[in-house]
C-alpha cells in the first residue's frame, strides 16, 4: 500500500507541475517510416535535424527562387527564331514557384509543429484495429509510388521539351567559357528545379491523400459496430472521435486547399488571357510548356479534392447507414414478439416481396461498387438488444444534424461545394473568354 501511494503520489505531482516541458519524441531510425525518411532526404525536404534544415531551404531557395529567375532573366533568348522563343515562361516560372513555396512552407510548419509520425497520425495506430493497421501502412508505401506516377510523365515531357531547345541552339550564352558546357549546366539546372517544384506539390498532395485514407479505413471500420450488439454509447464515443480527427485535419490543410486553389486558378485564367490573345501563337513548341504546367497543377489540385470529397462522402453515408440500422432493428423488434399472429397484410407482403437473402448474382452485378458505408443489404439488428426505440431515434438525429467531413472554414467539401467551384470557375472564364475573343473581333 506504501509503494502505491507513493507511486500515485509522484503521477499527481507530475500531473500539476506546469513547468515541466515535455519535447516530442523522435522516430527512431528503424521504424515503419524509415523508407519514407529516406526519400524525403533524397528530395532535400527532410528537417529532422539543423544540417537537413539548412540543406532543405537552401535547395528550395536555389530551386524555387533563384534558378527559375536566372533562367527568365538570362538564359531566354530574346532574338530567337520563333520556335525557340517562350512567351508563356513567367506563367510558368510564377505558377510553379508558387506552388512550390505554398507546398514547401505548409509542409515545414507541419513536420516542425507536429513531427512526422503525428502528422500521419501514426501515433494514433495504436488504438485502430488490425486491418486498419495494415491497410495505413501498405497504402504509406504505396504513396510514393502514386507520387512518381503524377510526376515522372511531367518531367519527361520537359525533359524532352528542354534538350530539344538548348540542343537546337537555344541560347548562346557562353557562362562557363563553353557554349556546350553551358547549355549542359543550364540545361540540368533548369530540369532540376522543374523537378523539385512538381515533386515538393505533389507531395503535399499525395500526403493529404493517404491521411485522408486512414480517416476512410476508420469510417468503414466503425461501420462494423452496427453489426454487433453495441450500445449508443460507444457508437456515439467513436463518432466523435473520428470527427475530432476530421477537424484537425481541415484546421491543417485549409489553408493550403484554399491558396493551391486561388493559384492554381489565377494560373489557369494567366495562361487563357496570353493564348487567346489576337498576336498569340500557339505552336506547340511554345505553349507545349505552359499546357504541361497546367496538367500538372491541375493533376495536383484534383487530388486534394477528391481526397476530400471522397471522405465527405463515406462520413455522410454513416447517417444513411444509422437510419437503415434503426428500420431493421425496429422491424425485428416487433417480429420477434412471442406469440403473436402476423396480420393479414403481412402474409399477403411476405408473399408479394419475399424476404430473401440478397443472390449471388444481384452481389456480381454490384461488384466493387458497395462497401461497408454504402451498400444495399439488410442489417442484421438483435431484437433483444438494450437499445431502446428512444436511444435509436436519438442517435439517427444526431448523425443527421452533425455531419462528418472535410471543412474548410465551416464550409463542407462535398459534391456540391464541387459544383458551386465549377459553376463559378466556368462563369470566369466565358467572362475571360468573351472579353479576349471579342477584342479580336
Amino acid at each position: 500500500m506504501g509503494d502505491e501511494s507513493k507511486g500515485r503520489s509522484q503521477r499527481e505531482s507530475l500531473l500539476n507541475n506546469k513547468s515541466i516541458v515535455y519535447a516530442r519524441s523522435k522516430s527512431h531510425a528503424y521504424d515503419e517510416l524509415r523508407v519514407f525518411r529516406r526519400w524525403l532526404k533524397w528530395m532535400c525536404v527532410d528537417q529532422s535535424d539543423t544540417l537537413s534544415t539548412l540543406l532543405s531551404w537552401f535547395v528550395f531557395i536555389m530551386f524555387t527562387i533563384v534558378v527559375p529567375c536566372l533562367s527568365h532573366f538570362l538564359l531566354a533568348c530574346a532574338e530567337c527564331d520563333a520556335n525557340h522563343d517562350r512567351p508563356y515562361d513567367n506563367v510558368v516560372q510564377l505558377s510553379l514557384s508558387a506552388v512550390a513555396a505554398l507546398s514547401f512552407i505548409c509542409l515545414s510548419g507541419f513536420v516542425k509543429e507536429f513531427g512526422l509520425r503525428r502528422f500521419l497520425f501514426l501515433d494514433k495506430l495504436c488504438d485502430e484495429s488490425e486491418t486498419v493497421r495494415e491497410c495505413y501502412m501498405e497504402q504509406l508505401h504505396r504513396s510514393l509510388k502514386i507520387l512518381f506516377i503524377f510526376v515522372l510523365p511531367c518531367f519527361a515531357a520537359e525533359s524532352i521539351y528542354k534538350i530539344w531547345w538548348y540542343g537546337s541552339g537555344g541560347t548562346q550564352i557562353p557562362f562557363l567559357g563553353n557554349v556546350v558546357v553551358s547549355d549542359i549546366v543550364a540545361c540540368l539546372l533548369e530540369l532540376s528545379s522543374w523537378l523539385y517544384r512538381t515533386t515538393v506539390f505533389f507531395l503535399v498532395c499525395v500526403l493529404f491523400r493517404l491521411i485522408c485514407y486512414l480517416q476512410i479505413l476508420r469510417l468503414r471500420d466503425f461501420a462494423q459496430i452496427f453489426q454487433v450488439d453495441s450500445d449508443v454509447e460507444t457508437v456515439l464515443r467513436e463518432h466523435l472521435r473520428i470527427r475530432r480527427h476530421l477537424r484537425i485535419i481541415s484546421h491543417r490543410y485549409r489553408r493550403f486547399i484554399l491558396s493551391a486553389l486561388i493559384i492554381v486558378t489565377a494560373s489557369q485564367f494567366a495562361s487563357l488571357l496570353m493564348t487567346t490573345r489576337s498576336t498569340a501563337d500557339l505552336h506547340i513548341y511554345k505553349s507545349g510548356e505552359v499546357a504541361l504546367c497546367s496538367v500538372s497543377l491541375l493533376a495536383g489540385l484534383l487530388i486534394i479534392l477528391r481526397s476530400a470529397v471522397r471522405i465527405t462522402h463515406k462520413a455522410l453515408g454513416v447517417t444513411c447507414l444509422a437510419a437503415k440500422w434503426h428500420v431493421c432493428a425496429t422491424i425485428d423488434s416487433f417480429e420477434s414478439v412471442e406469440g403473436e399472429t402476423p396480420p393479414v397484410s403481412q402474409i399477403a407482403s411476405n408473399q408479394v416481396f419475399p424476404a430473401t437473402s440478397e443472390t449471388s448474382s444481384d452481389a456480381d452485378d454490384v461488384g466493387d461498387e458497395e462497401d461497408e458505408l454504402d451498400n444495399t443489404k439488410f442489417v442484421h439488428s438483435y431484437a433483444y438488444s438494450t437499445i431502446s426505440f428512444q436511444k435509436r431515434q436519438a442517435l439517427v438525429t444526431y448523425f443527421e444534424n452533425n455531419k462528418a467531413g472535410i471543412t474548410l472554414y465551416g464550409f463542407m467539401l462535398d459534391r456540391s461545394y464541387l459544383h458551386t467551384i465549377f459553376g463559378m470557375e466556368l462563369a470566369l472564364f466565358l467572362w475571360l473568354l468573351g472579353k479576349t475573343v471579342g477584342a479580336i473581333a
